[in-house]
């Protein structure tokens, strides 16, 4: 546990990471608080609400690399005083826009949502060490898990005493305060001798997202969409069984594994490489459509459960190292943007293992998926190199461990 300690004696970065995990824990349970609006407030379908949701998701999509590419120009406070407004704005005014307007107001919402996970992950890869970095972003995972365990709980729990009405507008503020907290403490995003946003000389595109980049964002594609798939084969695998009820005990069964796992990976002396690990998870994921009850399948869904921190954290690692400084926002939007294609596209490909095959299915889909995407994500990761100089040492794979640190080294 001293690795984790060092972390979290660096000035900043405990109260950076809670924060940050108030703000991520309300920003993951908006699809929640808005699926529960349209149903029970507008008096709408599921249908109806998966539209904006699905229109949420796709600004999110969009809007990462472009507040990335802002950050990197203009600075932190300005980005996120920016995004905390239209927060504002949006969520006070959700109970009184009708459905249509909603959905183009779900869309710029996206577009414009607070970029609390990108920011915690630049100011991690800027305030932490080579060594360091294993265990802060096993951290950042482990933050991630627990927004997912504890923010839309927390929704449904208040949607059941209040309005959602006024689920919508507590939601609003407290993505707000989050921000604003973040605003505040203004982590540094640039390590000593790393350009300031702003500077000149920004590196072009094509010398930093080559082969290698591709290969990190398509491996964190196919993760989300393993975990998306998981989620609805969850569900329907207890639904077939009579046991929907049960489906929180699993998914929390899940969430607590993926938690001790990503402790566990951030006090490994070394990682396996991003690909070994999304593929291990694709693996230990397929068996489990064969459990036909609740009990069997809290226990199937270990094995994917430890994998899951480890194998995003590794993720996150790679993008931090990989991007030169001047560019580490957009790239860390663009991680963003893969993350929520992969959530978009990983629910609706399980749906349809399920609905051609049976529930367990949707486990067959979701593994492949995660199969598929390490292999490409491995072959794709032995291309050639993009042109660098001896400052940057940036482009080793998740397991090498990085002993040189230059002026756009992020590793």
């Amino acid at each position: 546990m001293t690795g984790y300690r060092q972390v979290l004696a660096v000035p900043g970065m405990a109260a950076l990471l809670g924060v940050s995990l108030l703000a991520r824990a309300a920003i993951t349970a908006d699809v929640t608080a808005l699926t529960m609006y349209v149903v029970l407030g507008l008096d709408l379908g599921y249908v109806a609400a998966g539209g904006v949701v699905a229109a949420l998701t796709a600004g999110v999509a969009l809007g990462g690399p472009l507040l990335g590419r802002l950050m990197d120009r203009r600075g932190l406070r300005t980005v996120l005083l920016a995004t905390v407004a239209a927060q504002v704005v949006f969520w006070a005014s959700v109970p009184v826009l009708p459905y249509g307007a909603l959905l183009g107001a779900a869309v710029v919402a996206g577009l414009l949502m607070v970029p609390v996970q990108a920011v915690t992950r630049q100011a991690i890869a800027a305030m932490t060490t080579p060594g360091q970095r294993r265990p802060a972003f096993a951290l950042e995972s482990v933050q991630g898990e627990l927004s997912y365990l504890v923010g839309p709980a927390v929704v449904v729990l208040c949607a059941a005493q209040l309005s959602p009405e006024v689920v919508a507008w507590g939601l609003g503020a407290v993505i707000a305060t989050g921000g604003i907290g973040v605003a505040l403490l203004n982590p540094p995003l640039r390590a000593e001798g790393e350009p300031e946003a702003g500077a000149p000389g920004r590196t072009r595109r094509r010398e930093w997202l080559g082969g290698r980049m591709i290969a990190v964002l398509t491996m964190g594609f196919g993760a989300t969409a393993l975990l998306s798939g998981i989620d609805l084969a969850i569900v329907a695998t207890l639904k077939e069984a009579g046991q929907v009820s049960w489906a929180a005990v699993v998914v929390a069964v899940f969430g607590v594994t993926s938690v001790a796992g990503g402790l566990i990976h951030g006090v490994l002396r070394r990682s396996l490489p991003t690909w070994a690990l999304l593929g291990l998870l694709g693996l230990v994921t397929i068996p489990a459509g064969l459990a036909h009850d609740w009990r069997w399948l809290c226990l199937a869904v270990v094995g994917a459960g430890l994998l899951t921190a480890p194998t995003q954290a590794t993720v996150a690692d790679a993008v931090s190292r990989l991007a030169p400084a001047g560019v580490r926002g957009e790239a860390t939007g663009l991680q963003a943007s893969a993350a929520s294609a992969g959530f978009a596209l990983g629910a609706p490909l399980a749906g349809l293992a399920v609905d051609a095959s049976m529930p367990g299915g949707g486990f067959a889909a979701a593994g492949l998926a995660g199969l598929a995407a390490a292999l490409a994500g491995g072959l794709l990761s032995r291309s050639r190199r993009p042109r660098g100089g001896p400052g940057e040492p940036g482009f080793t794979d998740s397991s090498t461990p990085v002993t040189v640190r230059g002026p756009t080294q992020v590793s």
